[in-house]
Parts: structure tokens; C-alpha cells; sequence
């Protein structure tokens, strides 16, 4: 059974930071590739942030480049995404999604449920 769970998303006030998690479970997480997206009402999702199986690669979409960071620890299976300087255009869904090669060498991709990021004063 795949899961992927976010959690530490809430309302913050402009300017203010969340540190978001995602745990997974059910697939060799060290050999995915891991990323963040978002969606807010009446746009489509968009990439947040990736990083390689190792950690060794990242990669941003530029409004958050030099405010958010990705990081993952493979002996606890959990990506993370720091947010700071969190702007009202922030607010959004944010889900984790994994991508690599499953059972029968075939490209998975797995989508957590999201968590809901509120910026307002």
C-alpha cells in the first residue's frame, strides 16, 4: 500500500514560515525522485520544488527560488519543504509526489492528499 501524507500546513501571516512534511510509505523511497506542487483555486497545479533519489540535485520554480527549500532524509523516508517569507499569492494545496520505476520496470508516479497553506493577515 503506497501512501504519501503531507502535514504541516495551517494559516500563517505574511511573512511568517511553514515547514511541510511528507512521509511515505509502500515503495523503495531512496530510488525516487521527490517534488512538491501546488494548486490554488482556479489555476492549475504547478511545480514547487524537486529533488533527486540522493539529495544531490535540486530544483526550483523561480517565484520560490530563495524562499523555500527542499531536503528529504532517506533513513525516515520523508520529504520536507521549508517556506519563508510566505506571501498571500502562496496560499494553495500542497502536494507531494514521488517518481521513479516500479514493479515491472514501468514509470510510477505516486500523489499525497495535499495540505492547505492559508496566508492572511
Amino acid at each position: 500500500q503506497v501512501q504519501l501524507v503531507e502535514s504541516g500546513g495551517g494559516l500563517v501571516q505574511p511573512g511568517g514560515s511553514l515547514r511541510l512534511s511528507c512521509a511515505a510509505s509502500g515503495f523503495t523511497f531512496r530510488s525516487y525522485t521527490m517534488s512538491w506542487y501546488r494548486q490554488a483555486p482556479g489555476k492549475e497545479r504547478e511545480l514547487v520544488a524537486g529533488i533527486s533519489s540522493f539529495g544531490g540535485s535540486t530544483n526550483y520554480a523561480d517565484s520560490m527560488k530563495g524562499r523555500f527549500t527542499i531536503s528529504r532524509d532517506n533513513a525516515k523516508n520523508t520529504v520536507y519543504l521549508q517556506m519563508n517569507d510566505l506571501k498571500p499569492e502562496d496560499t494553495a494545496v500542497y502536494f507531494c509526489n514521488a517518481r521513479g520505476l516500479g514493479p515491472g520496470d514501468y514509470l510510477a508516479e505516486y500523489w499525497g492528499q495535499g495540505t492547505q497553506v492559508t496566508v492572511s493577515s
